[in-house]
């Protein structure tokens, strides 16, 4: 049997804020891998390290020690625009907020990223269609209900056609119905496109639906459980 490919490794990193006395470890000896295509939700609560271990997977923020690598790039130690190139080509981002531009129609915030990576005009509009929101390409963000606007989000990273999505609480400002849709949307492109998707929460009932379940707890992985039998977003209760 074929052995998983591995996409994310981390290695003892650790990221650290402030200095001295004032130094806070955010990350505390991080060890993780992720094989490609694996559906993970870091589960944790406020404070806990889960989004910076996601900025630092990213390429956002620098590890302070350790070693990071994703897809085969060497993320740890890479100058600036190396890492513009990997945040270009290999991840897509879903924040809880959806960070539109608000002059811009849904197909043109889709170029807009698009574009940076090389895309072409038809593939925004496949995007969107993939997002189940082809019919509403034309209209500005404000027109849009909150479900919407991050469904254009989630056209906006995968139009890129990364093999990384990094999702930081997608659901978060949503109502369970509309989270519950917009959480199907991630899952159904992940497993039509392929994608790896590390998803960040603290919502302890998002995690059924993943293949893989980390815990992290005052900067450190506290557990790491798979499930054998993701549930449908629609079985979600919160």
């Amino acid at each position: 049997m074929t052995e998983p490919m591995r996409l994310i490794g981390l290695e003892g990193v650790w990221k650290t804020y402030g200095t001295g006395d004032v130094a806070v470890d955010a990350l505390r000896g991080i060890d993780l891998s992720v094989e490609a295509g694996q559906f993970v939700v870091i589960l944790g609560p406020s404070g806990s390290g889960k989004t910076t271990l996601l900025n630092v997977v990213g390429g956002i923020e620098p590890a302070t020690k350790g070693r990071v690598t994703v897809a085969g790039h060497e993320v740890t130690g890479a100058g600036n625009g190396d890492l513009s190139d990997y945040r270009r080509d290999t991840v897509g981002f879903v924040f809880q907020f959806f960070n539109l531009v608000p002059t811009l129609t849904a197909v043109e915030n889709v170029q807009l990223v698009g574009e940076l990576a090389g895309r072409t005009a038809a593939d925004a509009t496949a995007a969107l269609d993939a997002v189940g929101l082809g019919e509403h390409a034309a209209r500005f963000p404000a027109s849009l209900s909150g479900g919407q606007q991050q469904r254009v989000a989630i056209a906006r990273a995968i139009v890129k056609r990364p093999p990384l999505l990094l999702c930081d609480e997608p659901t978060g400002s949503l109502d369970l119905a509309t989270g519950r849709q917009v959480l199907g949307v991630i899952r159904d492109l992940g497993r039509r496109d392929g994608m790896t998707v590390l998803l960040v929460t603290h919502n302890q009932a998002i995690a059924a639906m993943a293949d893989r379940v980390i815990h992290v707890g005052s900067g450190e992985i506290a557990g790491d459980e798979r499930n054998a039998s993701p549930a449908a977003p629609q079985e979600l209760q919160w």
